[in-house]
């Protein structure tokens, strides 16, 4: 099983202080941002202490490293096209900075439509990213399924092949399956993951799969809200998202968690990373009740 989580990635270690928080979970895959994931301001490559980061991450066993675009990157965004151009020259920079880390897959939340119709965000951001990749590109932007929420695209598989079909390099393209956002967006990912994931292949091709983002969810599914949490605390359970971890067809996959921190009370601003134990509990296939009492008397 290929699992691990997001690390941070902060100076002055840089890749080198990821691959020791991925250690200290047991990981043997994790995910970084290049900078912060709410806006689009980052290091040269230079400063990201690549050559020790990547030393550690071959001492540990870390043979996966994924990658996450910030948030904010809207290429969909027809309202206002001054914006594009840096988006597009954003993301053209940041394949070249995930190529010089090492990441394998970007994932990328496509976009929204902002109220202008999905057809018209899906065309553009399909344009917009043929203008940014690089035909000799090593890492592949894995388009991530999204929730739903506001005007957001991506949210089925079928907007997800569009931006396949209008991309001319869509070799450089994957997917990124978040199984939190699939719930959201309305899929049975609970009681029929097989189905769902059928029902992928038959749009888009199972070998399109290049991250698993394995989250559990707050809310029911179809509430188009986008709320994750641990593993076998939300409402797709324990049992489901330990047999997607273990999936015979998703064995090569990388499986990342973005669960949301344990706060040990309501003054506990940060709370304590969950990843170890989810770690553990997925490894030997069995739920533990009292994970998040037990990282509160940590």
């Amino acid at each position: 099983m290929i699992i691990g989580s997001h690390v941070a990635m902060k100076a002055p270690k840089m890749l080198a202080g990821s691959a020791k928080e991925a250690h200290s979970y047991d990981a043997n895959a994790m995910m970084i941002f290049t900078g912060a994931p709410q806006n689009t301001r980052r290091k040269d490559v230079s400063e990201m202490n690549i050559e020790e980061g990547q030393r550690l991450l071959k001492l540990y066993g870390i043979d996966h490293i994924i990658g996450h675009a910030p948030y904010i990157v809207n290429l969909g965004n027809t309202v206002k096209p001054e914006n594009l151009p840096f988006g597009i020259s954003f993301m053209h920079d940041e394949i070249k900075r995930a190529d010089a880390l090492g990441i394998e897959a970007l994932s990328f939340h496509p976009g929204a439509h902002l109220k202008q119709g999905p057809e018209v965000a899906l065309k553009q951001i399909a344009e917009a990213l043929d203008e940014a990749i690089d035909e000799n590109q090593k890492v592949t932007i894995a388009l991530e399924t999204m929730a739903g929420k506001g005007t957001e695209v991506g949210i089925n598989f079928e907007q997800l092949a569009m931006i396949f079909d209008h991309c001319q390099h869509n070799d450089k393209l994957s997917v990124t399956m978040d199984t939190c956002h699939m719930n959201d967006a309305g899929y049975n990912v609970k009681d029929d993951f097989d189905g769902v994931l059928n029902e992928f292949d038959h749009i888009l091709g199972i070998d399109k799969i290049s991250v698993i983002h394995l989250n559990d969810s707050k809310n029911e599914q179809g509430s188009h809200k986008d709320r994750h949490e641990n593993i076998g605390f939300g409402t797709i359970g324990f049992d489901t998202l330990n047999y997607v971890a273990h999936h015979p067809q998703l064995e090569e996959v990388p499986k990342i968690m973005e669960t949301p921190y344990v706060k040990k009370n309501e003054d506990d601003k940060k709370g304590v990373a969950p990843y170890k134990l989810e770690i553990e509990m997925l490894r030997n296939q069995k739920f533990d009740p009292e994970m998040q009492e037990k990282l509160k008397k940590s």
